[in-house]
C-alpha cells in the first residue's frame, strides 16, 4: 500500500530544517565574531609587550648613562665644585709654624671654618688662605678635642666664602667611594679618592683628650697626609660626610675622619658658647675582650668589654665592677670598645638611663645606669 505525505508533515519537516540552518549559520556567525574579537585582543596585548619593551629599554639606556657619568666625569665635577670652599688653615705654635686644611661651612647664616682641633692647637697669628691665594686673618670660635673638631672665624669678605653641604653620616656604607680634598705637605687643592673601609671605629688621642677615645670614626683607604688635617671628606656626589683628622704612621691606605654628624651635633653650641659638653660619661676603664683573655680568665664569653677599674663616685660607682663584661647597652650588642664608644656618642646624652648587659662570673645581670657629664679635656 502506497504511503501518502500529507502537507502538515512536510510543513514541520520544512520548518525543523530552517531552525536547524539557523543554528548553524548562529554559530558561524558567533565564532567569527568570538575569532575577530580574540584576534584585536591578540594585537593589543602584541602592542602593550612592543611599548614594555621600549620602556625597559629607555630605562636601561638611563641606568647606563649614569654609570657612565659616574665613572668618568663626576670626580672632575665634584672638584670643581669643592675647591674654592676648601681653605688652607696656618698657625704659629712654641714649635714653629703648623699648617692643615678646612672648609666653608654656613651655619645660621653665618659663614665660619670647619678643622681639627689639632690643628689650632695653642696656636697664634691663626690666619686662612682660599683657593685664589687671599689669605685673612682667623679666631678660633669653639672647640671640642673629644671629636678633634675646631670652628674659626675669618676676617674676610663675604664673596670670599663659598659654604659646602654637610649631610648625615648615618648613610655611609662600607665600600662606598670617598674623595679627600687638602692641603698635603702644603700641595694646595689636593685631591685623592678611595672607599669607606669601616665604620665606628674608635681612635685614642693621649695628647689632645685626655685619653678618652673617639668615638664612631670612619676609617678610609683615601690616602690622607700631614696637611690634609680639617679637609673635607666627600661622598659621591660631593657632600661633606666627614672631616680628615689622622693616620697610621707608615701604613698604607689607612686614615680615618671624624663623622659629620658630630659636626651636625655640635656645630651650633661650639659657635655659641666655644665648647660642648654633651659626652656622656659612664666612668669604668677597660679592654676589648677576646678567646686567648676568656680562657685565661676561664669565662664562657669571648667578646664584649671587661671592666678593669671603676671611677670613684663616677656613674658606674656601686653598679659596676672590675672584671663585668659589658656585652650590650639597651639591647643593642658590644663587641668591644670600637661598639660601646661609639654607642655612648650617637645614642646617648648626659643624664640619660641604660640598661647595661653584663657577664658577672656565670650571671648575665642587667644594670640601669644613669650617664654623667665627660670631665673637661687637659688644658
Amino acid at each position: 500500500m502506497k504511503k501518502i505525505i500529507t502537507s502538515s508533515k512536510a510543513s514541520t519537516s520544512f520548518f525543523a530544517l530552517l531552525f536547524a540552518a539557523g543554528l548553524l549559520i548562529g554559530a558561524i556567525v558567533t565564532f567569527y565574531i568570538t575569532f575577530q574579537e580574540i584576534t584585536e585582543m591578540r594585537d593589543d596585548v602584541d602592542a602593550l609587550q612592543s611599548q614594555l619593551s621600549n620602556l625597559s629599554f629607555i630605562q636601561n639606556a638611563t641606568y647606563q648613562n649614569i654609570t657612565i657619568y659616574q665613572n668618568s666625569s663626576a670626580l672632575a665635577d665634584i672638584y670643581e665644585n669643592a675647591r674654592e670652599s676648601v681653605v688652607l688653615v696656618q698657625g704659629t705654635t712654641s714649635e714653629g709654624v703648623v699648617q692643615g686644611s678646612g672648609f666653608v661651612y654656613e651655619s645660621s647664616s653665618r659663614m665660619v671654618v670647619i678643622t681639627n682641633y689639632h690643628v689650632v692647637h695653642e696656636t697664634s697669628e691663626l690666619s686662612v688662605t682660599f683657593s685664589n691665594g687671599n689669605g685673612y686673618s682667623a679666631t678660633t670660635l669653639g672647640t671640642d678635642p673629644y671629636v678633634d673638631l675646631a670652628i674659626v672665624s675669618v676676617d674676610a669678605p663675604s664673596h670670599e666664602f663659598k659654604p659646602m653641604d654637610v649631610v648625615s653620616s648615618s648613610t655611609l656604607r662600607v665600600g662606598e667611594p670617598v674623595i679627600a680634598i687638602g692641603n698635603p705637605y702644603g700641595l694646595v687643592g689636593s685631591l685623592t679618592t678611595g672607599v669607606v673601609s669601616a665604620l665606628g671605629r674608635s681612635i685614642m688621642e693621649e695628647d689632645f683628650a685626655g685619653g678618652y677615645s673617639i668615638a664612631n670614626i670612619i676609617q678610609t683607604s683615601t690616602p690622607i697626609n700631614p696637611g690634609n688635617s680639617g679637609g673635607p671628606l666627600l661622598n659621591a656626589v660631593g657632600e661633606v660626610v666627614g672631616v680628615t683628622t689622622a693616620i697610621v704612621s707608615e701604613s698604607q691606605g689607612l686614615g680615618f675622619a671624624v663623622p659629620s654628624n658630630s659636626i651636625l651635633r655640635e656645630i651650633s653650641a661650639l659657635i655659641d658658647t666655644g665648647t660642648y659638653d654633651g659626652h656622656s660619661y659612664l666612668g669604668v676603664g677597660g679592654q676589648d675582650m677576646n678567646y686567648d683573655i676568656a680562657q685565661e680568665i676561664g669565662s664562657s664569653v669571648t667578646y664584649g668589654w671587661r671592666i678593669f677599674t671603676v671611677t670613684a663616685g663616677g656613674p658606674s660607682d656601686g653598679r659596676l665592677n672590675a672584671d663585668d663584661i659589658i656585652i650590650a647597652m639597651n639591647d643593642t650588642p658590644i663587641r668591644n670598645n670600637d661598639d660601646l664608644a661609639s654607642y655612648l656618642e650617637e645614642k646617648t646624652l648626659p643624664g640619660h638611663s641604660i640598661v647595661i648587659t653584663a657577664v658577672r662570673g656565670s650571671s648575665t645581670i642587667d644594670i640601669d645606669i644613669v650617664l654623667g657629664t665627660r670631665p673637661p679635656p687637659p688644658v
